[in-house]
């Protein structure tokens, strides 16, 4: 019986000590909360656009529709960051398409986006991608440095300028696959230029002697 008491006992003593440790854990930390610790709270949103234009591709474009592509580019403001895409056409309807694109400095990026509707027969779907990115809500100051977090503003600025200027934005959603190789060459290259270019002033200095400024 005395044993069974003592038994008892320990684990009565065990409940009263675990119990404070449950009662005292902390809750899950909330990213948005007062302890979101060093997480920026403003972060970058990226947005893609897509806009298209079918022509009639006859084994070609006419030049009717070559002049009409490329007033479409320029009313889109065709430039540096756009993704151009061609979806069926014959091969020389895709190569004009090819070549009004290179007139902006941009080169047909393979595939092409999944788009809503059919290409008509007959026809070359030319497809522009526009990605933007930007930081919403920014500067905020709507809430206060709390005692274990930073401010709402904290991340504003380098975030906006990191959105504004990612030259993919889409880089911020998925990266770029890094090469499995690498060139030593590449990576020492700019040592190798400081090593063995000769300091400035090895030959002595300039004897040159500036009139600037004399009255003559």
């Amino acid at each position: 019986m005395a044993r069974t008491k003592s038994l008892a006992a320990l684990v009565a003593i065990g409940a009263a000590l675990t119990l404070p440790s449950v009662a005292g854990a902390r809750p899950p930390r909330d990213r948005h909360g007062p302890e979101r610790g060093l997480d920026s709270l403003n972060q970058p949103v990226v947005q893609r656009n897509d806009y298209l234009l079918d022509l009639a591709d006859n084994g070609g474009l006419s030049d009717a529709d070559m002049g009409r592509l490329d007033s479409w580019f320029q009313s889109l403001g065709l430039g540096y960051g756009d993704h151009v895409f061609v979806e069926r056409g014959t091969s020389t309807g895709r190569q004009d398409v090819a070549r009004v694109a290179a007139a902006y400095g941009l080169l047909m990026s393979p595939g092409a986006p999944v788009l809503e509707g059919d290409v008509p027969m007959g026809a070359v779907r030319v497809i522009v991608s526009r990605t933007v990115a930007n930081v919403p809500n920014c500067p905020n100051y709507e809430a206060e440095r709390g005692p274990s977090s930073v401010s709402s503003n904290y991340g504003c600025a380098v975030n906006s300028n990191l959105a504004a200027m990612i030259a993919d934005p889409n880089d911020l959603v998925l990266g770029q696959a890094g090469s499995v190789y690498g060139d030593a060459d590449t990576s020492t290259k700019a040592l190798r230029v400081w090593r063995q270019t000769e300091p400035t002033g090895k030959k002595g200095l300039s004897t040159d002697v500036s009139t600037r400024g004399r009255g003559n």
